[in-house]
């Protein structure tokens, strides 16, 4: 008969505590290089904010020459045009600088590098933001992930206690910010597509903070002497063995993205792969070690029922 398979040996006591400071630490740095980063180096924004055009084209060839491109495509005078490859060797992205003058120059500058193409490349596709509509997407991505930070808080603290609400919403912040930071740092694309991958991200994160706090309230109940650290720390351990074989998965699920998922993925698949990772850490390392300086030691007795049916399930 097969044994089952344990990824986290039964009894397994890890001392996360000990280095719980060195970690709340290295956060802080991580964020406020974050913030560094973005007011500094900026972001790399795509088309959906900066505005722009960008064109999808086959080449008629197996493999397109973008050398030869990049020179035909230069001397167009319409600002830096980058090229990229997009998923298959004869297939590139074209993306162009927002032009002065509106929509008239947009069309221009799509008839000019398509007359300097010629026609023996297959135009896929081609999508124009203007200006206005990517400040009008900036400020849309902004308040749409404040508004998900207030809900996530907001249900967090009612089916807690306000102890836990902040605690995760700063662990959220700690996430988020540090995505962006990584963005910043690479030079990657950040579009549409990152956004949603930071609010996937947050999702992400919260749940697993959930787990573990639910587990930790149901501690708290059992053992009413045991030292806060020592407590927090055995929580941690009993909901290791889920938290390992949560983010794995999870994360060979999203390399397979990242790998064979084309580059219309690379950017949110990345995102996604960094989340995880920085999910996983900021759960252990940062929203349970901070309660130790929250006073959870009184929390109320008549949610115990509540908090040890989550415990059991997790």
């Amino acid at each position: 008969m097969f044994k089952p398979l344990h990824l986290v040996p039964a009894g397994t006591r890890i001392n996360f505590m000990r280095p719980h400071k060195i970690a709340l630490v290295l956060s802080v740095i991580m964020i406020l290089g974050s913030f560094a980063l973005v007011f500094t180096k900026g972001l790399n924004f795509g088309i959906d904010f900066a505005g722009g055009v960008i064109m999808e084209v086959k080449s008629s060839t197996p493999v397109a020459d973008l050398g030869t491109m990049r020179e035909q495509l230069g001397n167009l005078d319409l600002g830096e045009i980058s090229l990229q490859e997009f998923g298959a060797p004869d297939v590139v992205l074209i993306r162009i600088p927002q032009q002065d003058g509106g929509e008239v120059a947009t069309q221009a500058a799509v008839a000019k590098v398509k007359e300097s193409l010629g026609t023996e490349w297959q135009y896929r596709r081609t999508e124009s933001v203007g200006p206005k509509v990517g400040d009008e997407l900036k400020s849309s991505a902004v308040w749409a992930s404040l508004f998900a930070m207030l809900g996530i808080m907001a249900y967090i603290w009612f089916r807690y206690e306000w102890q836990f609400g902040i605690n995760a919403v700063l662990a959220l912040f700690h996430d988020c910010v540090t995505t962006v930071g990584f963005f910043a740092l690479t030079g990657m694309e950040f579009n549409l597509t990152t956004v949603a991958a930071v609010l996937t991200i947050a999702g992400y994160s919260v749940n697993d903070t959930v787990v573990i706090y639910d587990r930790i309230r149901y501690d708290l109940r059992r053992y009413k002497t045991m030292p806060l650290s020592q407590l927090i720390n055995h929580a941690l351990n009993e909901t290791l063995a889920r938290t390992t074989v949560t983010s794995g998965l999870t994360l060979l699920s999203v390399l397979a993205l990242a790998i064979w998922g084309g580059e219309a993925m690379r950017g949110f698949s990345i995102a996604m792969i960094w989340g995880i990772l920085i999910g996983t850490y900021s759960t252990i390392c940062v929203a349970s070690p901070m309660l130790l300086y929250m006073n959870i030691r009184n929390i109320g007795s008549d949610k115990g029922k509540t908090a040890e049916a989550g415990a059991q399930q997790a």
